[in-house]
């Protein structure tokens, strides 16, 4: 699927407005939640010594995730043609990438001075030096036995590092070294194509109750790779799910889940039940995981701030989408999207939150990514550019 694909559509608690934010107030029922995720986020963070990362080592960064992190691997997997104006704030050209221009993991991989990370399929062009991306637009969980899930992109790795140790072992050279393996910092950002799916289809109580086996997944995915030598992670929580255009656009009998931003609450209140999930799971791996360490970085107060507080970034229009069709509120129709011949294109996307309904401007992610980078929504409070940074 290409603008419409699985990918649809405060802190993981509500800290979010502490940290100057306007977070979404939940509903009673999640008055526990919310607690559990106010206590994780005023938590102290793990006593780590940092990244593993010896002495004149290269950045090394291996991506897993769907198409918030996806650099053109579902393109080069199905051979899409993809047309503009994809790509046409930066690149000038379509890359693969659902955006005008950068995601956050290219803004995270320029914070390193490296290249930006090649898709794993791509077999033309690409430059694998400095990592590898697995990421696959659409991708989830589960179930873990279709293509392209969390699981079979760690098991694509480990192919990739099987084979590269192979050839070293025949006296080849190869992009990258065992060592490289072991110093590089492993980057996933999955879950929000399972739980959109999830709420499409379940009342939020069932929801939820569903999460642990999405966590599960990518907890098994840090053990499979901390079991093959890997010490450095860095995991992404989910979006504000409820201010994608996407779900907006869904008809609706009245507005009484909007919130005061105009977001859906039932599902923003299920991303933010997920991230204080995760972010728990990730302090358990710091724990239980001897030498690594495991960074968790609440992607919802970012992204949701960027609607809450649009025009401290410059927004004019937090949620309705550059490219799409249908003009006002939401410029969005399922039926046309940002590829259909019928779609119209903003003048100025850094005006805009959302690029297609689904994903975010280049101007987005470029907020998105500073954020990160201030180390201020993740946990514990290290910073990623400095990560082996050249």
């Amino acid at each position: 699927m290409l603008q419409a694909d699985r990918d649809r559509g405060p802190r993981s608690s509500m800290s979010g407005a502490a940290a100057g934010g306007s977070a979404p107030r939940p509903a009673l029922p999640l008055a526990q939640a919310v607690a559990l995720a106010l206590a994780l986020s005023l938590s102290p963070s793990p006593a780590l010594a940092g990244f593993s990362c010896g002495p004149g080592a290269r950045p090394v960064v291996f991506n897993f995730g769907d198409s918030n992190s996806d650099t053109g691997g579902m393109a080069a997997a199905k051979g899409w043609r993809i047309a503009p104006p994809e790509g046409r704030a930066f690149f000038h050209r379509p890359t693969g990438r659902f955006c005008d221009g950068r995601l956050i993991i290219d803004f995270l991989c320029e914070s390193l001075n490296i290249s930006y990370l090649s898709p794993y399929l791509k077999a033309l062009g690409s430059n694998y030096s400095n990592g590898v991306n697995f990421a696959i637009s659409g991708s989830t969980t589960l179930p873990r036995d279709v293509l392209f899930t969390l699981h079979g992109q760690v098991q694509e790795f480990f192919f990739f590092k099987a084979r590269s140790l192979e050839l070293i072992n025949q006296g080849q050279q190869v992009p990258i070294d065992a060592e490289s393996f072991q110093n590089a910092l492993y980057t996933i950002d999955i879950g929000q194509n399972d739980i959109n799916a999830l709420l499409s289809n379940l009342p939020y109580d069932q929801v939820v109750a569903k999460f642990p086996p999405i966590l599960a997944e990518i907890k098994d995915a840090v053990q499979l790779l901390y079991a093959n030598g890997s010490r450095n992670f860095w995991i992404h929580g989910t979006g504000a799910l409820g201010c994608l255009p996407q779900k907006l656009a869904i008809p609706r009998k009245n507005d009484s889940d909007l919130d005061q931003n105009g977001c859906l609450k039932t599902y923003n209140r299920a991303a933010v039940t997920f991230n204080a999930a995760l972010g728990s799971l990730c302090d358990q791996l710091n724990v239980e995981l001897k030498n690594a360490t495991v960074v968790y970085t609440d992607l919802f107060a970012i992204k949701y701030d960027l609607v809450a507080n649009h025009t401290k970034y410059g927004f004019d229009s937090p949620l309705m989408t550059c490219c799409g069709y249908g003009g006002p509120p939401y410029n969005y129709d399922l039926s046309r999207s940002c590829q259909s011949p019928n779609a119209t294109v903003c003048a100025d996307g850094s005006k805009f939150v959302s690029w297609d309904g689904v994903h975010l401007t280049e101007a987005a992610n470029a907020a998105a990514a500073a954020a990160i980078l201030s180390s201020a929504y993740s946990r514990p409070k290290l910073k990623f550019d400095q990560f082996c940074k050249t």
